[in-house]
Protein backbone atom coordinates (compact mmCIF):
# COMPACT_ATOMS: atom_id res chain seq x y z
CA UNK A 1 0.00 0.00 0.00
CA UNK A 2 1.38 3.32 -0.75
CA UNK A 3 0.85 5.94 1.77
CA UNK A 4 2.02 8.86 -0.75
CA UNK A 5 0.29 10.14 -3.82
CA UNK A 6 3.43 10.72 -5.49
CA UNK A 7 4.53 7.25 -5.17
CA UNK A 8 1.30 5.50 -5.57
CA UNK A 9 0.63 3.70 -8.50
CA UNK A 10 -1.62 3.81 -11.40
CA UNK A 11 -4.25 1.37 -10.04
CA UNK A 12 -4.11 3.90 -7.14
CA UNK A 13 -4.69 6.78 -8.95
CA UNK A 14 -7.40 5.57 -10.75
CA UNK A 15 -8.75 4.35 -7.34
CA UNK A 16 -8.28 7.89 -6.05
CA UNK A 17 -10.38 8.99 -9.18
CA UNK A 18 -13.53 6.43 -8.99
CA UNK A 19 -13.70 7.59 -5.32
CA UNK A 20 -13.69 11.32 -6.19
CA UNK A 21 -16.38 10.94 -9.03
CA UNK A 22 -18.76 8.58 -7.24
CA UNK A 23 -18.67 11.22 -4.62
CA UNK A 24 -19.58 13.87 -7.07
CA UNK A 25 -22.13 11.47 -8.52
CA UNK A 26 -24.01 11.56 -4.88
CA UNK A 27 -23.86 15.14 -3.88
CA UNK A 28 -24.83 16.19 -7.59
CA UNK A 29 -28.17 13.70 -6.57
CA UNK A 30 -28.58 14.49 -3.32
CA UNK A 31 -29.05 18.06 -4.02
CA UNK A 32 -31.41 17.30 -6.95
CA UNK A 33 -33.65 15.27 -4.60
CA UNK A 34 -33.78 17.64 -1.78
CA UNK A 35 -35.46 20.28 -4.16
CA UNK A 36 -39.42 20.80 -3.48
CA UNK A 37 -41.34 18.38 -5.96
CA UNK A 38 -43.42 21.41 -7.52
CA UNK A 39 -43.69 24.98 -7.57
CA UNK A 40 -47.77 25.41 -7.71
CA UNK A 41 -48.34 26.61 -4.14
CA UNK A 42 -45.09 29.02 -4.58
CA UNK A 43 -46.48 31.29 -6.64
CA UNK A 44 -45.57 35.47 -5.93
CA UNK A 45 -47.21 38.19 -7.45
CA UNK A 46 -45.61 41.60 -7.62
CA UNK A 47 -46.29 44.05 -5.10
CA UNK A 48 -45.52 48.14 -6.11
CA UNK A 49 -44.45 50.02 -3.01
CA UNK A 50 -45.15 53.75 -4.12
CA UNK A 51 -42.54 56.71 -2.30
CA UNK A 52 -44.05 58.94 0.23
CA UNK A 53 -42.93 61.80 1.44
CA UNK A 54 -39.36 62.53 1.53
CA UNK A 55 -37.83 62.00 5.37
CA UNK A 56 -34.99 64.31 6.55
CA UNK A 57 -32.81 61.62 9.36
CA UNK A 58 -30.34 63.56 10.87
CA UNK A 59 -28.16 63.68 14.28
CA UNK A 60 -27.19 67.01 14.78
CA UNK A 61 -29.11 69.56 16.51
CA UNK A 62 -28.68 72.28 13.67
CA UNK A 63 -31.57 73.74 11.70
CA UNK A 64 -32.01 73.22 8.56
CA UNK A 65 -32.63 76.46 6.21
CA UNK A 66 -34.20 76.27 2.85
Amino acid sequence: MNHSIYSADRATHLKVVVVALVAGIAVAGLGITARTGSDEGLTQTARVIKAGKPVVVTSANASLVR
